[in-house]
């Protein structure tokens, strides 16, 4: 079987990575220019050599903290942990481009993978795109392009949102195919959603694919599953806990089911890590209640109805659902989850509080041995939630890279 190497760029977490290397595709280099985010790929990187080299029990240490995040990378080549490369796209792309060459070693690119950040296509106007000075982020797609000019990869994916196909009434969109039909490939976009693929959200993403002319190639066959799995699936193995909750391990309270099974998302390890929750004020957890008994009845709680005393906003015509429970039906991870919980109340009243950290990136489909690293100079369970937040589901990201696995060993 040939090997196929890639490069990863606005990498974040490491979703869309860690479906293709589930795929049998190996990483050359991962480019992001969040340190937390850099942290997670390292040692993610640490987790997969080790993995390879039958030393689960020295990472498992780490995730219980007996071990520190150093002592852990002293056990992996330090040209692994190069790979992961902490620069931001653009003004730094010839220093990228060096280090991206030194790793090569012997190797082509046969593959670039990538979601530029997202928020600018959301709402960009024609007047915006025919601005001068245009949000950087609006050309990402120009910067992902030089890395297919330096490269040449036989195939790449490019992961966003719905919003980069409408921005500009299109011509976002048609920019893009342009630029990248002049050097030298076919490009086909496709709107997924990975609610369909076995993840327990409903979560659109468009997923642009695009191919050198003269492969023999089309846009991959990524077919939906026929399985429906939902929250109780996800979360039902994992123990109660109370808000503010920060022990480095727990042990999970029942056997693993079908879906955690299947899904690789629960392994052979005895316990679950980063379970753990943020702190709630006493009047966030009366709403948290209230929402909770009104999900119970079948209704979902809105701010005007919400009792004036608890009230947290005075607006109560708009972001009319800011309090959300999380119900047994798929539920969208967003970004947002960095800065509070309100809109990821856990169903259970007895632990009322909102989702922990391994709850949301179980919703994302990350399994429980991914462990997702902050800094000092920032609050970790928030960097944590974040990368979680922006992250594209890895059993997506697998579906759509073993389809494109295959086509490539037939080329």
């Amino acid at each position: 079987m040939k090997q196929f190497n890639y490069i990863d760029l606005f990498a974040g977490a490491g979703g869309l990575s860690e479906g293709f290397i589930r795929a049998g595709f190996k990483p050359i280099a991962h480019v992001e220019s969040n340190l937390p985010a850099c942290f997670t790929l390292k040692t993610r990187c640490v987790f997969h050599f080790l993995k390879s080299v039958d030393k689960d029990n020295v990472y498992q240490s780490y995730l219980k903290g007996e071990i520190s995040r150093k002592q852990l990378y002293e056990n992996t080549p330090s040209n692994l942990l190069d790979s992961v490369i902490n620069a931001k796209i653009g003004k730094q792309n010839k220093n990228i481009f060096k280090q991206i060459d030194s790793l090569l070693v012997d190797r082509e690119v046969d593959l670039i993978i990538g979601g530029p950040p997202c928020q600018a296509y959301s709402y960009i106007g024609r007047a915006a795109l025919k601005h001068k000075k245009i949000d950087e982020r609006n050309t990402y797609y120009i910067q992902y392009g030089r890395f297919l000019k330096k490269y040449r990869p036989k195939i790449f994916v490019f992961e966003n949102v719905p919003g980069i196909l409408s921005a500009g009434e299109g011509a976002y969109f048609k920019n893009l195919q342009k630029y990248y039909k002049r050097l030298g490939y076919n490009v086909e976009a496709k709107l997924i959603n990975a609610n369909e693929h076995d993840v327990v959200q409903h979560r659109e993403r468009v997923i642009i694919v695009g191919w050198m002319k003269k492969l023999k190639f089309s846009y991959p066959v990524i077919k939906p599953s026929k399985n429906k799995y939902y929250r109780n699936d996800i979360f039902s193995d994992l123990p109660s806990i109370k808000p503010n909750e920060s022990n480095k391990y727990k042990f999970y309270s029942k056997p693993i089911n079908e879906y955690l099974s299947e899904t690789k998302i629960r392994n052979c390890v005895e316990f679950v890590s980063q379970h753990i929750t943020r702190p709630h004020n006493k009047r966030d957890l009366e709403i948290y209640k209230l929402a909770i008994e009104k999900m119970e009845a079948g209704i979902r709680i809105k701010n005007n109805t919400i009792p004036i005393q608890l009230r947290t906003q005075s607006n109560i015509k708009d972001f009319l659902d800011r309090f959300k429970v999380v119900g047994n039906q798929p539920h969208a991870v967003i970004a947002h989850i960095a800065k509070d919980g309100h809109h990821f109340i856990h169903h259970d009243p007895d632990q009322l509080r909102s989702i922990s950290v391994r709850e949301a990136a179980r919703i994302q489909s990350f399994p429980d041995d991914y462990y997702f690293e902050g800094i000092k100079e920032c609050q970790p369970r928030t960097a944590a939630f974040r990368q979680i937040g922006n992250a594209v589901p890895p059993l997506l990201a697998e579906k759509i890279a073993k389809s494109i696995f295959k086509s490539l060993q037939r080329l």
